[in-house]
C-alpha cells in the first residue's frame, strides 16, 4: 500500500500499529502518545538513580570497600548499564522491534530491582554491620552476599540495555518528519525528554537518598522498585496510542556487508556514472515508508560496494542507500570518541565528588544533615533550569542571528559543554586544595571519620556547573546521534550516546586505578581511603588538562564533519512556526 493509497490522515514515515497496519496521525502518535513515554521516563529514572546515586555510599558503608575499589565497582557497573544498550538497539532494530524489545527488557529490569531490594533486606544475604570508621577493620561481605548483590545489579544492567536505546527512539517515532507541523514539534522533543529524565533524577537524589541514609536501605531500595513498577504500567497504558516502526534488519550486518563488498572490489575501476551503481527503484522505498539516499563525496572507497561488477550476491553488491547509511554511522565515530572524556567527568559525580562530601560538615539546620549523594541533586536542578532557559530564551535569541531552527548547531552546543567541563575540573581542583588546607590547619590530615569545619556546600559550584554543562553537551549529544543516524539505524544511533557514557565510566575506572597505584609508589598517593592524606586536587587538575586537549581535538573534528542532509529539508521550519503564531 503506497502513501497515496492510505490518504493524507495517515503517517508517511512507515509507522504502523502492532498488527502492521498503517496508522492515522489523528489517532496515534504526537504529544498524546509521548505523554505516556515521558511520564514513564520520570518514574524509571527515579528508580535507576535511586540505586546509582547512593551506590558508592552503600559499598563503602555496608560492603566495607575502600575508595578506589568502591569507585571502580560503581563506574564498572554504570559503564555496563550504558554499554548493554548496543545489544538492545540491535534487537530492537533488527529482530523484535522496539516495542517488544522494550517490554521484555522491562521484565528483566524489574526482576533485578526486586532481587536487589531483597539483598539489602533478608538476613543472611544482607552484609554484616560495622560501626568503626576504618573500613579495613570491618568484616567483609561473604561470597554469597556479594554474588546476590552484584548479580542483581548486573541483571538490572541487562534490563536497562533494552530499555534505554528503545524508549527515547519510541518517543521520537511518534512524530512524522514528513509532516511540517510534527517535524517542528520534534525539534523540542529531546529538550523536554531530558527535562523528564532529570525531574525523576532530582527526586531520587533528594528524597530517596535521604531515605537510604536516614531510614534504611530496605525502604530506600523498595521505593525505586515500586517506582519502576508504576513506570512500566504507565507505559503499557499508552499502547493504543503508539506508532511503531517495523524491524528493518540488522544495522551491524548491513554495515558489515558494505565494508566486505568494498574490499572485495578494491581493485575495480571507479566511475562517476551514477548508472553504474546499484540502487532500488524509488517505489520500493516508498512502499516501506522510507526513501533512497543520494551518494555523497566522503569515504568514496565504500562506494565500491554498490558498483555493478562481479556477482549480485548480497555480500558483493549493496545499494547506494546502504552505502550512505554505513558512511553516516562511520562519520559519527570521531564525534563519539570526543565525548569519552566528558563522560569520564560525569563518572566523578557519584564517586569522588560524593567521597569529598563525606568529609565535610553536612548540617543544614538543627538536626537535619544533607546526605553527600544529595549534592548531585544540584546537578539535576541546575540542568532543569538551564534546559528551560536554553529552549525558551537562548534558542529564540540566537535563531534571529543564525537562521537555524535550533539556534546553534548541535556540534556548537556540544562545544560549549566541553568548555564547561574544563572550567568544572579547574573549580573542583581549587575547591579540593582549599579543603586540604582546612584539614591541615585543624590538624585533621591523619584523622578518619572526623568532619572538617567546612560546609558541604563548598562543593556546590562544581555540581551546579556540571548541570549547566549537561544542558549543553548531554542533550546535544543525544539529539546529534539520533538526528544524524539513518532512519533505519535510529536505535543504533541513540546507542552511540549511551556507549559514550559506558566507555567514559570504564576509562574512569582504569585511570583511577592506574593513577592511584603510580602515585602511591612515588610517594603521597593522589587517591587514598583517607582523602585528607590524598592529593585529589592534582587528580582534578590532570582532568582539566585532559579536557583541554580533548577540546582541541573536538575543534579538528568539527572542521571536517559534514551534517547528514535530510530528505525532509524541503520543509521550511521557520515558515511553519510563523503560521502557527498567526
Amino acid at each position: 500500500m503506497t502513501v497515496e493509497e492510505v490518504g493524507d490522515d495517515y503517517t508517511k514515515d512507515g509507522t504502523v500499529d502492532l498488527q502492521g497496519n498503517p496508522v492515522r496521525r489523528s489517532i496515534r502518535g504526537r504529544w498524546k502518545a509521548c505523554s505516556f513515554v515521558v511520564v514513564y521516563e520520570v518514574f524509571e529514572r527515579m528508580a535507576y538513580y535511586g540505586i546509582s546515586s547512593n551506590l558508592f555510599i552503600y559499598m563503602t558503608t555496608k560492603l566495607h570497600q575502600g575508595t578506589v575499589k568502591s569507585s571502580n565497582n560503581v563506574t564498572n557497573w554504570v559503564g555496563t548499564s550504558w554499554l548493554t544498550p548496543i545489544l538492545g538497539a540491535y534487537v530492537g532494530d533488527a529482530l523484535l522491534g522496539r516495542y517488544i524489545t522494550f517490554v521484555i527488557s522491562c521484565a528483566i529490569y524489574f526482576s533485578g530491582m526486586m532481587v536487589l531490594t531483597l539483598s539489602v533486606t533478608i538476613p543472611g544475604i544482607k552484609p554484616p554491620e560495622c560501626s568503626t570508621n576504618n573500613v579495613e577493620n570491618c568484616e567483609k561481605a561473604s561470597v554469597l552476599q556479594l554474588a546476590v548483590f552484584f548479580g542483581a545489579l548486573y541483571t538490572l544492567a541487562i534490563g536497562t540495555g533494552g530499555t534505554k536505546p528503545n524508549i527515547s527512539t519510541i518517543g521520537a517515532d511518534q512524530f512524522d518528519v514528513f509532516d511540517p507541523k510534527e517535524k517542528t514539534q520534534k525539534l523540542s522533543f529531546f529538550n523536554w525528554w531530558m527535562f523528564s529524565i532529570f525531574f525523576g533524577t532530582l527526586f531520587a537524589n533528594t528524597v530517596l537518598v535521604y531515605v537510604q541514609d536516614n531510614v534504611g536501605w530496605t525502604l530506600g531500595y523498595g521505593l525505586p522498585t515500586l517506582g519502576l513498577a508504576i513506570s512500566i504500567t504507565i507505559f503499557l497504558l499508552g499502547t493504543p496510542f503508539y506508532r511503531h516502526k517495523l524491524p528493518t534488519g540488522s544495522p551491524f550486518t548491513k554495515m558489515a556487508r558494505v565494508i566486505v563488498a568494498s574490499f572485495r572490489k578494491a581493485n575495480a575501476p571507479m566511475t562517476h556514472d551514477i548508472t553504474s551503481f546499484h540502487e532500488l527503484p524509488s517505489l520500493e522505498y516508498e512502499r516501506k515508508g522510507a526513501f533512497p539516499i543520494h551518494p555523497t563525496p566522503s569515504l568514496r572507497f565504500l562506494d565500491r560496494a554498490s558498483l555493478k561488477t562481479g556477482t549480485n550476491h548480497k555480500w558483493n553488491l549493496c545499494t547506494t542507500t546502504e552505502v550512505e547509511e554505513t558512511k553516516q554511522m562511520l562519520r559519527m565515530l570521531p564525534v563519539l570518541f570526543i565525548t569519552f572524556v566528558p563522560s569520564m567527568m560525569l563518572a566523578q559525580i557519584n564517586t569522588l565528588f560524593v567521597k569529598q562530601g563525606t568529609t565535610l560538615d553536612r548540617k543544614v539546620t538543627g538536626s537535619f544533615s544533607i546526605p553527600p549523594a544529595s549534592l548531585s541533586g544540584f546537578v539535576t536542578l541546575s540542568m532543569l533550569i538551564s534546559i528551560v532557559l536554553y529552549d525558551r530564551v537562548f534558542v529564540k535569541i540566537t535563531r534571529k542571528f543564525t537562521g537555524n531552527p535550533r539556534g546553534i548547531t548541535l556540534l556548537q552546543r556540544m562545544g560549549i559543554g566541553l568548555i564547561f567541563h574544563i572550567l568544572i575540573m579547574i573549580v573542583a581542583s581549587v575547591t579540593e586544595r582549599y579543603r586540604l588546607k582546612v584539614a591541615a590547619d585543624h590538624g585533621l590530615i591523619h584523622q578518619t571519620g572526623v568532619k572538617l569545619p567546612l560546609t558541604i556546600f563548598a562543593l556546590l559550584p562544581q555540581f551546579v556547573l556540571m548541570g549547566m554543562a549537561d544542558s549543553f553537551l548531554e542533550v546535544a549529544k543525544l539529539e546529534f546521534f539520533y538526528d544524524q543516524a539513518p532512519e533505519s539505524m535510529k536505535s543504533l544511533g541513540t546507542s552511540y550516546s549511551t556507549t559514550s557514557l559506558a566507555i567514559g565510566n570504564f576509562m574512569s575506572s582504569f585511570l583511577l586505578s592506574t593513577v592511584s597505584e603510580i602515585t602511591k609508589k612515588r610517594g603521597r598517593g593522589w587517591i587514598l581511603n583517607n582523602l585528607n592524606e590524598s592529593r585529589l586536587d592534582y587528580y582534578y587538575l590532570f582532568f582539566a588538562v585532559l579536557n583541554l586537549v580533548n577540546f582541541v581535538l573536538f575543534l579538528v573534528v568539527v572542521k571536517f564533519y559534514v551534517y547528514r542532509a535530510e530528505v525532509t529539508d524541503s520543509v521550511d521550519v521557520k515558515e511553519v512556526e510563523k503560521k502557527e503564531t498567526e
